[in-house]
């Protein structure tokens, strides 16, 4: 979900001289800040580049990770203050890359577009005045619309860099932002700006989106206030929450009965997503534990096709919550219905039953979003073809000895862009395409060094 402005272009754009680097990150998530910092402390210069204008990825958001229920922040926070200090790391945020051109083993030429925040980032010192002078109020993104943000805003607390920016398609120019700043570093003119590098290796770690729940009009997302998607609910759990109770939103009423859906989006030919998420199943064990921590009367109840705990710690984890009194159900759910008060009415197969249909009465329903590939990363490349595979992931060459090596040689892949996984996963395989990164760039320089030397084959 992309947070802040479009571009308004005032005069064109910006031309920015040539740059260097080793290697270029694509994506400041957990698996590109991992890849990044495990490069530049094999002393490689890394470009990270980063579409939002913060680097932290999804993770930031969350409130605690599965099985072990630690702090999802504290895990991300230090990680991101390390890649922003680094010595060997070079940060654009707030762009993209629009073009990567090979031209030779180890030589990528890369264009990339830096959108402006219409404020200058090196004068800004975060002090938050313009956001509170904006009269202006739009949903947050940061807490998935669950709040507002102004029009002058700074993502999060811990966002780094720590810099503000101006909402152009909502603001309303009416300068309140230019008189509170006290250094006067608000600036409308702005412009895009181009960068130009070169590089010898490309990391893409571009991440994943979430199914959008509006795609099953059934479950009715987006009209019944009080289904929500899993994301929602770990913002109303994360101690940054919007809200200072677990609130439903029609009418700020704690629920008494809450409901998941899994496989929202995912395993569905329906809408052409015939795979598992693989993370679903226990992030919503995850959020039904916290949920009974932080509701002790709430009953909970997980609609499900299959439980699939597949890793290390999940089993125990699915048991440790079946003990602690969350009801599995074994059903598909056709359809939810609204009752006048808002609670929920969900029909459903009850498959344990005989296959009745069923019905039971919630006041909260989550949907358990699955997700998908994180975009069409392949279109930036313009003489080598990456390829997909029939979903969109990041095809690997062979997902057994070399699952970060990509179609194109000198161009690796980690995490969610090569398809769905936890975490810990997300993270190793940052540090994999970090190892096969200087694997590369090694053995060329090995082969560079043996040609001006005369050595090598006639």
């Amino acid at each position: 979900m992309s947070i802040g402005p479009s571009i308004h272009e005032f005069g064109g754009s910006e031309e920015l001289p040539e740059e260097r680097h080793d290697v270029m990150v694509v994506g400041g998530g957990i698996s590109g800040m991992q890849a990044a910092l495990d490069l530049g402390d094999m002393g490689f210069k890394v470009l990270l580049v980063e579409k939002e204008p913060t680097i932290g990825g999804i993770m930031f958001k969350l409130s605690k990770t599965f099985p072990t229920l630690d702090c999802a922040s504290c895990i991300s926070t230090p990680r991101m203050a390390s890649t922003a200090h680094h010595k060997n790391i070079t940060m654009l945020t707030y762009s993209e890359v629009k073009e990567a051109i090979k031209e030779g083993e180890g030589n990528f030429r890369i264009r990339i577009l830096e959108k402006p925040r219409y404020v200058d980032a090196a004068t800004c010192t975060a002090c938050s005045l313009c956001e509170k002078a904006c009269p202006v109020i739009v949903p947050s993104e940061y807490d998935w619309n669950l709040s507002g943000r102004k029009a002058a805003f700074i993502p999060f607390d811990t966002a780094l860099p720590k810099v503000a920016l101006i909402d152009l398609d909502n603001c309303i120019y009416c300068g309140a932002c230019e008189r509170a700043c006290p250094v006067g570093c608000i600036d409308f003119l702005q412009t895009p700006k181009w960068h130009t590098a070169r590089v010898g290796s490309i990391v893409l770690a571009t991440g994943f989106r979430l199914f959008d729940a509006k795609l099953k009009p059934t479950y009715h997302y987006g009209e019944y206030p009080n289904v929500i998607t899993s994301m929602q609910m770990e913002r109303l759990l994360s101690p940054t929450r919007p809200t200072h109770a677990i609130v439903r939103p029609s009418d700020g009423k704690e629920p008494g009965k809450i409901a998941y859906v899994l496989c929202v989006g995912s395993r569905d030919d329906t809408v052409k997503n015939p795979y598992c998420s693989q993370v679903c199943c226990m992030y919503s064990i995850k959020q039904a534990q916290l949920l009974m921590g932080a509701l002790p009367l709430a009953d909970v109840a997980i609609y499900y096709i299959d439980i699939r705990a597949f890793g290390k710690g999940f089993e125990e984890f699915y048991v440790q919550t079946r003990a602690m009194g969350a009801n599995f159900v074994k059903g598909k759910i056709a359809k939810i219905e609204q009752q006048e008060n808002g609670d929920l009415t969900l029909f459903y197969e009850d498959i344990e039953n005989g296959g009745r249909l069923s019905k039971a009465s919630h006041d909260l329903v989550v949907l358990a979003v699955g997700i998908l590939p994180g975009g069409d990363v392949a279109q930036i490349f313009k003489n080598e073809k990456l390829v997909l595979d029939q979903i969109g992931w990041i095809k690997s060459v062979n997902e057994d000895s070399s699952p970060m090596t990509t179609s194109i040689r000198g161009v690796f892949a980690a995490g969610t862009a090569i398809g769905p996984k936890d975490i810990p996963d997300s993270a190793v395989e940052g540090s994999g395409a970090a190892m096969d990164v200087a694997s590369y760039l090694r053995t060329l320089d090995r082969e560079r060094s043996g040609k001006e030397k005369g050595g090598g084959p006639n």
